[in-house]
């Protein structure tokens, strides 16, 4: 039996009139904004998706707003056709494939800034980054305006950015998280991890294995402070370059001090380097 291939809809136009043509029939509708490159992180996200709402979209857009002129935003793995067949065993009712033109309009002069959880970790070392994540983001649940939209817990400070702003901004969209998927030797499953030589990959999972040697040790009632400095010099050794590790108030990412109350929900959250491979993950502690 063939499988029916999703509507493809490559303007927002396109997207408005195949959503509004489900809200007629009164479904409930979720998004899944992904930049490609799809894999089994992405497809769990489909599946919860699939769980909760009737009609899934997943929007394939590599976003130029957050990359930096020296990042990889030229040579981001882009596989259109093998990520649409990839989603259509799982039912995916509609593709929003827009290119940047659609997506930023000649003139184009808005963007989001967003403060809160998007302050430190990932913006001192990309501040461009989550006012490009949370433009594009605005735009992608305005275009669809999904009941829920479904975002994974690797990306976390992302996760807590985007939850941020939905609130600030009164956009009736349920951010949904998801947990991490990993390769069954903990490395948490990324598009970039392509980029990895065959010997960086068999490091690559130091990163996973320190932070949860790190939350074990902070959870058995040790100074954070000596687990971060452990795991800070363990992932060193093991050949990465760290940009932070840190334990963060898992709601808000604000630092932990003295007046943190006990039972805080925290969040041990890493970004690193491994050859030009950058890698980022997060444990609940």
């Amino acid at each position: 039996m063939t499988l029916p291939y999703p509507i493809i809809a490559s303007t927002v136009e396109d997207l408005r009139r195949t959503v509004g043509a489900w809200r007629a029939d009164g479904c409930t509708v979720g998004l899944v904004p992904t930049m490609g490159a799809l894999h089994a992180g992405h497809l769990s996200l489909v599946e919860t998706a699939r769980k909760r709402v009737q009609k899934v979209v997943v929007s394939i857009f590599v976003n130029p707003a957050q990359f930096a002129p020296t990042e990889d935003f030229d040579s981001y793995p882009r596989t259109f056709n093998d990520d649409v067949m990839k989603l259509q065993p799982h039912g995916v009712e509609a593709v929003f494939a827009p290119n940047a033109c659609n997506m930023y309009q000649p003139g184009f002069a808005t963007r989001v800034s967003v403060e809160g959880p998007a302050l430190g970790l990932e913006t001192d070392y990309r501040p461009h980054f989550f006012s490009g994540v949370a433009t594009v983001v605005t735009k992608l649940l305005l275009s669809c305006l999904p009941d829920a939209a479904f975002f994974g817990e690797k990306d976390y400070q992302q996760l807590r950015v985007i939850g941020q702003m939905v609130s600030d901004l009164n956009i009736p969209t349920e951010i949904v998280p998801v947990p991490t998927v990993r390769e069954a030797d903990g490395l948490a499953l990324s598009s970039r991890n392509v980029y990895l030589s065959p010997g960086e990959r068999a490091i690559a999972p130091r990163l996973h294995g320190e932070l949860r040697a790190a939350a074990h040790a902070i959870r058995a009632g040790g100074a954070p402070e000596m687990a971060l400095k452990a795991a800070r010099h363990s992932i060193t050794e093991a050949g990465f370059r760290i940009n932070y590790l840190e334990l963060r108030n898992a709601e808000t990412l604000a630092p932990l001090d003295a007046a943190t109350k006990p039972g805080t929900p925290k969040r041990l959250l890493v970004a690193a380097w491994l050859g030009k491979t950058r890698l980022i993950d997060n444990i609940a502690v």
